[in-house]
């Protein structure tokens, strides 16, 4: 097991959480004393998740299937993922990080009265709107070198308190050769799944694209010996246009099962747009949140 948890209050007020390979950054904002409550239940939650799931890893990196796993954030994964079992290769793996994400804003905003909450594991983000409230999400269009995308704006009359972002030199394998793919789903886990099979769907053969069985890179992988893209040189424009129309296929499939509210693809400069609030306004500031 890792060491224990890091729980520290930075100068603005957020809260910085890590353990393992969680990375949460945490705000909130409202009546002082409700917000300090709500930090606090947050605080109080958070050294419980890693090994719960560490505890139940096998399960995880197995197909998602009718067993249900036993903590709450293993729940969220198997949950978000259960959707597209039929349809593709999936583990509740591809749902995790927006499932501790979920986990953890649940844990902040449970009995507290919050204008506004969000919770980001490495930019995989469960937020909390009320009222007037909004917030500005940056959109990356390379998920290796953060190259800005865009910033959409989130408000409490939209659908959407998920976002995620999947591709290729991420902080997981990909099947696809997207650089960048992120979603805005109801909740973060759900996100977190969807962009992680459109940035799988992404994808076209080319000598420029190499691959390598997943399990020759990190033996623990749940993709196994499935190929994963780790190099794409070069790309002709039809080519790029033909992998982002797959993902941009799957995408719009998603939305019209209501699985997602939108999402934007990026490959090698190119983009794709599927959904009603897909429409990025420039920006330099990836991965970021403002009011």
């Amino acid at each position: 097991m890792s060491a224990a948890p890091l729980l520290a209050r930075l100068p603005d007020g957020r809260r910085h959480f890590q353990h393992g390979p969680i990375d949460l950054l945490i705000e909130a904002e409202g009546d002082r004393a409700e917000v300090e409550a709500a930090y606090a239940q947050a605080e109080a939650a958070f050294p419980d998740i890693l090994p719960r799931l560490a505890a139940e890893l096998p399960l995880l990196r197995r197909p998602v299937s009718d067993e249900t796993p036993r903590g709450p954030v293993a729940q969220r994964m198997r949950w978000a993922c259960l959707p597209f079992a039929d349809t593709a290769f999936i583990t509740p793996m591809a749902a995790v990080a927006g499932a501790v994400a979920d986990q953890m804003l649940a844990a902040l905003t449970t009995r507290r009265r919050l204008a506004k909450a969000y919770v980001n594991n490495g930019g995989d983000i469960a937020f909390h709107l009320t009222g007037d409230a909004c917030l500005t999400a940056g959109l990356v269009a390379n998920d290796e070198t953060l190259e800005a995308a865009g910033t959409v704006r989130l408000d409490a009359a939209q659908p959407a308190r998920g976002l995620a972002t999947s591709g290729r030199g991420g902080r997981s394998f990909s099947l696809g050769i997207a650089d960048a793919v992120t979603v805005l789903a109801a909740t973060a886990a759900a996100a977190d799944a969807a962009a992680t099979l459109i940035a799988n769907a992404t994808d076209c053969d080319d000598p420029a694209i190499r691959r390598a069985p997943a399990h020759s890179l990190d033996p623990d992988s749940d993709l196994g010996d499935r190929l994963v893209a780790t190099q794409v040189g070069p790309l002709p424009a039809a080519t790029i246009d033909r992998a982002l129309d797959a993902g941009a296929g799957l995408a719009a499939w998603c939305c019209a099962q209501g699985l997602i509210e939108a999402a934007v693809l990026s490959l090698k400069g190119a983009r794709r747009a599927v959904g009603p609030l897909a429409a990025p306004n420039t920006t330099s500031s990836p991965r970021s949140l403002s009011a």
